[in-house]
């Protein structure tokens, strides 16, 4: 989390020259004490909060894309015209302000009404939610702001309505996070827009042929639409000690608590798993001042997904910042006094901390009859084999339209818009989900944005300087780029986004250069 964008720049109810907006930009300037920016597309004029609704990211240095800005730092995107958030991660709108020309100079007038919420005529009265993660919230908001005016159930096993789940691995395993920054939504926001959340509640049955879901404790529910939101669920460890007490998973805000009280009386931990959520925490413990060890199989961490260089240079971090690795190494057994490796030595260790994978939720969608195959398999309006059952999120296999192949990714920001994409399909559009996937991944005080799509590349380059943190990665296949990763350099992946969304191949080119 950061601070706002401080009001700053000319005070817009006093105007500024028209020729200071370029066509296609952006100038930040204040009204009051609220920062406002102001876009320019041809003649039209827009003036919007210059606060991003999600973490508080500054818009101004942002990119417009039509009559678009999307944020720098995790990529949502908001309506100039209206303020509204038109993709995840933000849920929440930013002020719309009036805007006019007089002369020669532009001058901000006033905020406008929130508009009038959508009619919608549909025959669906009733949406089944089952699961409580990003997709499925994001699917719920979306349907009431498409004016849906029907029953939406949504059902989760956990014990909590949906929270923000990347800060369970960052800020808030950190210590930097309050516990108030967690829940995606409060009880009066269900309330309010009339969802029924049903916590500790797992759905055990989908009978075929019917439109009812059976709860476990017996309970049944009907639904005329139904979205499968289960998620992934965390890899365990089989060997000797898996089960001990000191030995943690982490996939829940329940998960995340108990590591943090752990952390509170140990002083040595052993992460095994070097990808993000393994690093991830390592840095999380590293805040808390306790030893850190991470022991994985491969030679670089993040080898797989994003190479060795980059791999090696986040090693790099965490070295600096005292942890200890012990790459191409297995764990063979846990006891109480630590982790023996495969080469015979004992890491000692008082809490312990798996990170080596996860597997989509997919028992109740194979028990219901519906096609699955490495994930839900589901088609490009994510409906799956069985009429009106979609899926969304991590559990959710869907044809990729730019490499023909199907793809099932494990990252936050796609789950939220494929539930937003769902939700819509729900009601009766045809949308086709083609959204780029997008993460983020923080390591101390560095944030890698990753955009695209390359489970396998033949070419990694890295433009600029990893070192100085200030660098473009791109990822080829055949000579075509499939990914973009870079360090504080946000404009770039706003740029190779959207070049990537429009297959405009000269200007994914321009983005990434230098």
């Amino acid at each position: 989390m950061a601070e706002q964008t401080t009001a700053s720049g000319p005070d817009l109810t006093q105007g500024v020259a028209a020729d200071a907006i370029p066509d296609g930009g952006m100038l930040l300037g204040h009204v009051g004490d609220e920062a406002v920016l102001i876009a320019r597309q041809g003649r039209e004029l827009f003036a919007i909060g210059a606060v991003c609704s999600h973490y508080s990211g500054p818009l101004h240095e942002g990119l417009v894309v039509g009559d678009t800005v999307r944020c720098p730092w995790h990529h949502a995107c908001f309506s100039l015209r209206t303020g509204q958030p038109l993709r995840p991660p933000a849920l929440n709108p930013v002020t719309s302000w009036k805007v006019e020309r007089r002369g020669d100079r532009v001058v901000v007038t006033g905020k406008r009404d929130d508009p009038p919420p959508p009619k919608l005529s549909t025959d669906v009265k009733s949406i089944l939610i089952v699961g409580g993660g990003a997709a499925g919230e994001v699917a719920a908001e979306t349907l009431r702001r498409e004016g849906f005016g029907g029953r939406i159930t949504m059902v989760t096993s956990e014990s909590q309505g949906p929270v923000d789940r990347p800060n369970l691995s960052k800020d808030y395993l950190a210590g930097n996070a309050p516990e108030e920054w967690i829940p995606l939504r409060g009880e009066d926001f269900y309330r309010e827009h009339q969802i029924d959340l049903l916590t500790g509640t797992p759905v055990s049955e989908i009978p075929t042929g019917e439109r009812t879901a059976v709860l476990a404790d017996g309970r049944s529910l009907g639904w005329d639409r139904l979205l499968i939101a289960t998620g992934a669920e965390p890899v365990r460890l089989t060997i000797p000690g898996a089960d001990l007490s000191h030995v943690h998973y982490l996939r829940s805000l329940g998960d995340s608590r108990a590591i943090i009280a752990a952390s509170a009386r140990a002083k040595r931990a052993v992460v095994l798993g070097a990808s993000f959520i393994g690093l991830e925490v390592a840095a999380s413990l590293r805040a808390r001042d306790l030893e850190v060890h991470v022991v994985a199989p491969n030679r670089h961490p993040l080898e797989r997904i994003m190479g060795n260089e980059v791999g090696d240079y986040v090693r790099s971090l965490h070295e600096e910042h005292g942890v200890v690795f012990h790459m191409g190494a297995n764990p063979q057994r846990i006891d109480g006094a630590g982790v023996t490796l495969s080469d015979g030595s004992t890491l000692p260790a008082d809490l312990v901390v798996a990170g080596i994978g996860v597997r989509p939720s997919v028992g109740l969608a194979e028990r219901a009859g519906i096609a699955v195959d490495g994930g839900i398999v589901v088609d490009e309006f994510l409906e799956s084999s069985r009429p009106g059952i979609y899926a969304a999120g991590d559990v959710a296999r869907w044809p990729d339209p730019r490499t023909g192949q199907r793809a099932r990714v494990e990252h936050w920001v796609v789950a939220e818009r494929q539930g937003q994409v769902a939700a819509r399909n729900m009601l009766g559009r045809r949308e086709r989900f083609d959204a780029v996937p997008f993460f983020w991944s923080q390591h101390y005080d560095v944030t890698i944005n990753y955009v695209g799509y390359a489970p396998h590349w033949d070419q990694a380059e890295v433009r600029g300087s990893l070192s100085g943190r200030d660098a473009t990665v791109v990822y080829r296949l055949a000579g075509r780029v499939a990914a973009v990763a870079t360090i504080f350099r946000d404009r770039v992946s706003l740029a190779a986004e959207a070049a990537i969304e429009r297959g405009n191949a000269n200007a994914l080119d321009r983005a990434v250069a230098g």
